[in-house]
């Protein structure tokens, strides 16, 4: 075993060691490590989405039906003791972006450092895009649902119609 996992292993005091603090084998997947790494990322100001363009619309398929992936923009080699990430984002307009990758960086860091408990090697960052928001005056208005229509044309009818319809069906 490596002198660099020596700090997990339980200690060898004479006390008797319950069931969870016995020695043993920790695997801490690829996956969990990434979705640590995305929530990280996800709360730095300034990043708009993460993955690249077509992982982006992917991403917004799957959200529509409500299987949001944290993983996505995110890839991680995990070792027995350290991590390397390589994130892939789009970042918002108005933010500095060697600024950003770097607040991103020590996110990174910090993330995976205090909660999967291994050293980051480096974090690879790419900056696909920048995020430009487009006035409100020039956002074009939603479009309202079929049903939220139809029910506008029943009620743009003069009342006279109403009546004799109500008048009918008596």
């Amino acid at each position: 075993m490596d002198s660099n996992d020596s700090h997990n292993q339980a200690s060898s005091s004479s006390v008797a060691a319950s069931p969870g603090d016995t020695q043993g084998r920790t695997v801490i997947a690829e996956t969990a490590v990434a979705k640590v790494v995305g929530v990280a990322v996800r709360g730095v100001a300034g990043v708009h989405a993460l993955g690249s363009g077509a992982s982006r619309s992917l991403g917004a398929i799957r959200e529509v039906v409500g299987a949001t992936d944290l993983t996505q923009g995110v890839r991680v080699e995990v070792g027995e003791s350290q991590v390397a990430v390589d994130i892939v984002f789009m970042a918002e307009y108005g933010y500095p972006l060697q600024t950003l990758a770097n607040t991103v960086r020590r996110a990174v860091y910090s993330a995976v450092e205090e909660l999967v408990g291994r050293h980051v090697i480096e974090v690879n960052i790419e900056i696909t895009d920048v995020f430009i928001p487009t006035p409100d005056a020039e956002k074009p208005a939603p479009r309202t649902r079929l049903t939220e229509r139809l029910g506008a044309a029943v009620k743009a009818q003069p009342a006279t119609d109403i009546n004799y319809s109500t008048e009918a069906g008596e």
